[in-house]
């Protein structure tokens, strides 16, 4: 379960954010963002508008970026809506942060089947590089949280850091990738076990010729 996030204090964040505006390229992203839907209907476009805010927000604090009140005040504003029928969509859906995260969110699926497969080898690997539920560390670089199932369940236990997902993961490739992002170093999402998409181990076992092209059966029917 997501741990609740630490609020800061309401008059620092207004006077961070209470002048929150798109930037140029926020504009023309809302603008087609906003184009997608008829009018009457903008309200139908608040789970992108405030995905792109948080990306704002976190391009100008070089982190994964959070909702700060203020900017979910500018978004409903810009939609038309009263404030708290976006700040319903804001805390309802875990992909918006509503308190400061760091640079990279380090989000570890406790469900049942990254539970059953290492999960909690995976929190451990967390907490000793220093990584506590709930807070970011001192440097700002990670934020850890306990999320539940985000859909990765084959390729079992996962965590997800900022928009990537890394699957197949034990205590040491988990300290590995930590410390890997913590050095500014390239890693590669996906299975850290070299799995193809969500193929068994060890690859796929029927219709094998599919891996790397369209392959037509129909002859063997």
């Amino acid at each position: 379960m997501a741990d609740a996030p630490i609020l800061p204090d309401e008059g620092e964040v207004r006077a961070r954010w209470g002048g929150f505006a798109w930037n140029e390229d926020s504009a023309e992203k809302a603008r087609v963002i906003l184009a997608r839907y008829p009018k009457g209907r903008e309200q139908s476009a608040v789970l992108p508008l405030l995905d792109l805010a948080q990306r704002q927000v976190g391009a100008e604090t070089q982190t994964q970026g959070w909702l700060p009140v203020p900017v979910i005040e500018y978004v409903a504003a810009f939609v038309n809506v009263p404030y708290m029928r976006v700040y319903e969509v804001a805390t309802f859906y875990t992909m918006y942060n509503l308190a400061p995260v760091g640079r990279y969110h380090v989000q570890v699926c406790g469900t049942t089947p990254c539970m059953l497969r290492g999960s909690d080898d995976v929190l451990a690997a967390c907490k000793n590089k220093g990584l506590v539920k709930g807070r970011t560390t001192p440097d700002g670089l990670f934020t850890l949280t306990e999320v539940e199932c985000l859909g990765a369940c084959a390729n079992a236990p996962m965590v997800q850091i900022n928009d990537d997902n890394f699957e197949d993961l034990t205590y040491d490739s988990t300290t590995a990738l930590l410390e890997a992002l913590a050095a500014g170093e390239a890693v590669t999402p996906g299975s850290q076990i070299g799995r193809r998409a969500s193929c068994p181990e060890g690859g796929p076992t029927s219709l094998p010729e599919m891996v790397d092209a369209n392959h037509d059966y129909r002859d063997r029917w």
